[in-house]
């Protein structure tokens, strides 16, 4: 086994983080679990440039508009909503892979958008990315053991035969046989592919974990196997995971808690099956009433909420709740003011001005 498997990997660098770490960041949730990312006024807008000579910005478009949420150590949180509203943007602005327009992203207790060169480095050791295409994600003209130990030459972690022990216990961890080491990508299935991504995110034995819709790319058969496969690592490594998927059956099953994003802005948040089984936000209710159901007499009752129209422009959104377009329940406030994200019961938040 390889000597530094037990999560060794930059012991002394956290233990000074941990020791630095602002006390307001210490919010504990109801199972005493302490806070690990806490995201406040998070905002990324990209801009729109017009002119040929001299380009001139004309515009934004605004993929996240204003987050604020908390990471409680250990836990999955499952980011969902329709495509385009700001999800895959979030989870890459987190990781400083886009720099944030607005806002803070504290990772424990070091603010992550000031960091710079090196010392945003020496984080990243902490917090990776499993990207959502498990074909696209993987350099072909690598093998498999170059693949998953780059993050420790990058980091300078280990001898050459330390890195090699490492990846063939990754290799394991994530069930591929680690004889394989000398493969190349085009030689995997797409499962198999996602486990190489998901042993390369290992590498450097993080507290975080980014998982940018990790099975939509995967056959159904080989999406629970993948999830399975995520909750045993969770277990063992004592991981937390920012989930961002569609599949709210899914998300379901995995997720501690559920964030729902609707044009940059998260609308309802609050412990998953409370969120399912009480949704109160209108766009909330309209997603999980697109969630199928496998008892017919049971599906045949269910009233299906169809939304009319498209989804407004970030780059121009609507005055108001960014819903107020489609929302089958809108009232004049709804086109006048934005909602604030407040608290209805204990740890259940919605954006919504007709919920209470």
């Amino acid at each position: 086994m390889f000597p530094l498997a037990g999560l060794m990997f930059g012991r002394e660098y956290r233990a000074v983080v941990e020791a630095a770490t602002n006390p307001q960041v210490q919010i504990r949730d109801a199972k005493g679990r302490d806070t690990i990312l806490q995201v406040r006024g998070l905002k990324k807008h990209f801009p729109i440039s017009a002119g040929f000579i001299i380009q001139r910005e004309v515009g934004a478009i605004k993929a996240v508009d204003g987050l604020d949420f908390d990471v409680f150590r250990g836990e999955t949180l499952g980011l969902v909503g329709e495509s385009g509203c700001g999800k895959s943007t979030t989870g890459r602005t987190i990781l400083q892979l886009y720099r944030p327009t607005a806002g803070t992203v504290n990772f424990e207790g070091t603010e992550l958008s000031h960091l710079r060169g090196e010392a945003l480095r020496k984080m990243r050791r902490h917090m990776q990315m499993i990207f959502q295409d498990p074909y696209a994600s993987l350099n072909p003209r690598m093998s498999v053991g170059r693949i998953i130990s780059e993050p420790l030459y990058v980091h300078n972690i280990g001898t050459p035969q330390e890195r090699m022990d490492r990846v063939q216990f990754l290799m394991e961890k994530v069930g591929l046989n680690p004889y394989f080491v000398n493969r190349y990508p085009h030689e995997f299935s797409g499962g198999q592919r996602q486990r190489i991504g998901i042993a390369r995110a290992l590498a450097l034995s993080p507290s975080l974990i980014v998982a940018d819709e990790p099975i939509s790319a995967l056959d159904v058969s080989i999406q629970a196997q993948v999830v399975n496969l995520l909750q045993d690592l969770q277990r063992e490594f004592n991981l937390t995971y920012l989930f961002i998927a569609h599949d709210l059956s899914m998300v379901r099953h995995i997720c501690d808690r559920v964030a729902v994003m609707y044009l940059g802005k998260i609308v309802e948040l609050g412990p998953s099956e409370e969120v399912y089984n009480n949704p109160r936000h209108p766009y909330t209710q309209a997603l999980l009433s697109a969630v199928p159901v496998p008892d017919p007499e049971v599906e045949k009752k269910r009233q299906r909420i169809i939304l009319r129209g498209d989804v407004p422009s970030p780059a121009n959104p609507p005055v108001g709740c960014n819903f107020n377009t489609r929302c089958p329940v809108a009232v004049e406030t709804c086109f006048r003011d934005e909602p604030e994200l407040k608290e209805i019961v204990p740890g259940h938040w919605v954006a919504c001005h007709l919920s209470n």
